[in-house]
């Protein structure tokens, strides 16, 4: 072989290996949004993606299991005392902050401290309003020695309501928070080691150090890419690894991406819901037998299996099938006939219904037609309405409309959400952004919520919840439609991928990376 050549070709074979060990080393993954703040506890707004990058750097006190029950993180025991107004958690042994600094019950308190002095939007979720005056759910928080905290409630039902919301809290080393809107610390299975703020890119590096084992990938790079057509470009350029619930891909996008040979789409099962919700307190829908003619006339089946190319699972419930307190009640399963009857009964003449949703959602204007001309089949005079998101928000919150279409995220894995979602004391009277936007009012299943969101017996609490699923959802306030299965596309080189139904990006800690 002449030596130009042999030169060549040792060149050409070390830029291959390098390149697959950068290959190997980095991993690209798509965030469908732009993020506010790398602080997500002293931060005033909500922020699902901040969230998502969140999860990959910090740990919280406590954290959801696969049937969505609440179980140690940073802590390794949580004691409730006899009474239930006292919980101690014994913290995790051998924990480090990024910046070396060991773990202990100081920076569990510096860091709620630091929650309560801030103007944040999740210190409201540990206080409540009595009298005009907000009134603290959490007496006092004690650290007896380095490993143990203790918290006092004001009262023992607030319990559950306590786990729920430490779920959320990133716990900061101590001295740390005015850097962690630039500079982030926390114990979490990356470090953060910078951000191009003109590209959209965060770079993360493997902690070796990690107390649950370091992870597989070496780096990490976060790219947001918003544009549903970048986003497919990237993802077949190469420029992106792996994107984790793709939310502004659709779902005849991702199954054409699962035909390009270097790709994979993997499906697992969501917990989050779509719905319908109707307006109670609107003629013709505050009509019971109205509500439920739509719900048995609209085929979920059909929507799922031919527009959503199964990329979901029929929902019968506000709360997902995995959770402690399911129960799926009335099953509306699609009857022409039966929804045909209950409108002749419930005396309808075609007085017109206004369908309202985001114009900017293409998955929902997609959906929202099939309904409505399934509907309009059955005798309904539906009227779509499409608005812009922060204008019908804005509406809902005001009772301005009579049937739109959403989903919750995240929230509706906890029973607790009934107390939001369908009590009286929860119906907005003016200006308000959460929750009964139903203006769904029935005195028993008021009564029953209050007994299940106050009991701290589990079983006695189960019972009750049943009940109320079974009443609410004869009463059809909101109708469930599906829960959207946790989509991922990625790189064939992205091994182990395996996404909980809460859908939060923990599992990115064990995904491997070979080369392409």
């Amino acid at each position: 072989m002449p030596k130009a050549l042999l030169t060549l070709f040792f060149a050409c074979l070390i830029f291959s290996i390098s390149c697959r060990t950068r290959a190997n080393d980095y991993v690209t993954v798509a965030l469908p949004e732009k993020f506010t703040s790398f602080d997500t506890l002293t931060s005033t707004a909500s922020d699902a993606a901040a969230e998502r990058v969140r999860n990959l750097m910090f740990n919280s006190l406590v954290k959801k299991n696969e049937r969505f029950d609440y179980v140690g993180e940073l802590a390794r025991e949580i004691k409730p005392s006899e009474e239930g107004k006292v919980l101690t958690f014994v913290l995790q042994d051998n924990v480090k902050f990024h910046n070396g600094k060991e773990f202990t019950s100081a920076d569990v308190k510096y860091t709620f401290d630091e929650l309560f002095k801030s103007t944040g939007f999740k210190k409201s979720a540990f206080a409540e309003t009595v009298d005009d005056k907000s009134v603290p759910h959490i007496v006092s928080i004690e650290t007896p020695d380095a490993k143990t905290v203790v918290f006092t409630l004001s009262r023992a039902s607030l319990q559950n309501q306590l786990l729920s919301n430490l779920v959320a809290v990133p716990i900061i080393p101590e001295g740390s928070v005015a850097q962690q809107k630039e500079q982030p610390i926390g114990s979490g299975a990356f470090k953060f080691v910078g951000f191009d703020q003109s590209q959209n890119i965060v770079e993360l590096a493997a902690n070796a150090d990690y107390w649950e084992g370091a992870p597989k990938v070496q780096k990490l790079r976060i790219k947001t890419v918003i544009d549903a057509n970048s986003l497919q470009a990237e993802l077949q350029s190469g420029g992106v690894d792996i994107a984790p619930l793709p939310t502004n891909l659709s779902p005849d996008t991702l199954k054409s991406l699962g035909n390009n040979p270097n790709l994979k789409v993997e499906q697992f099962n969501g917990s989050n819901i779509q719905y319908l919700q109707f307006n109670t307190q609107s003629a013709p829908l505050n009509n019971v037998k109205v509500r439920q003619a739509i719900a048995y006339g609209v085929d979920r089946e059909k929507i799922i299996n031919e527009l959503l190319f199964g990329q979901a699972t029929i929902a019968h419930s506000i709360l997902p099938v995995d959770s402690w307190a399911y129960n799926a009640g009335t099953k509306y399963s699609y009857d022409a006939a039966k929804a045909k009857q209950l409108l002749q009964e419930a005396g309808y003449r075609g007085e017109p219904i206004k369908f309202k949703f985001s114009a900017s959602n293409v998955a929902f204007s997609q959906y929202s037609q099939v309904i409505q001309n399934s509907l309009r089949d059955l005798g309904f005079n539906v009227e779509i309405e499409t608005i812009d998101p922060n204008v019908l928000r804005s509406q809902i919150a005001l009772g301005q409309f009579q049937m739109n279409t959403g989903i919750w995220v995240g929230g509706n894995q906890d029973p607790i959400f009934l107390n939001d979602l369908f009590t009286t004391k929860k119906i907005p009277s003016q200006r308000v952004a959460c929750c009964n936007r139903s203006r769904y009012s029935n005195p028993e299943v008021d009564r029953i919520i209050e007994q299940a969101f106050n009991s701290t017996d589990r079983d006695q609490a189960k019972e009750l919840y049943f009940r109320a699923q079974e009443i609410i959802s004869r009463d059809v306030p909101m109708f469930p439609l599906w829960y959207p299965a946790n989509m991922v596309v990625a790189n064939k080189r992205i091994g182990s991928i395996k996404i909980s139904p809460s859908g939060d990006w923990s599992f990115i800690k064990d995904i491997t990376a070979g080369s392409n």
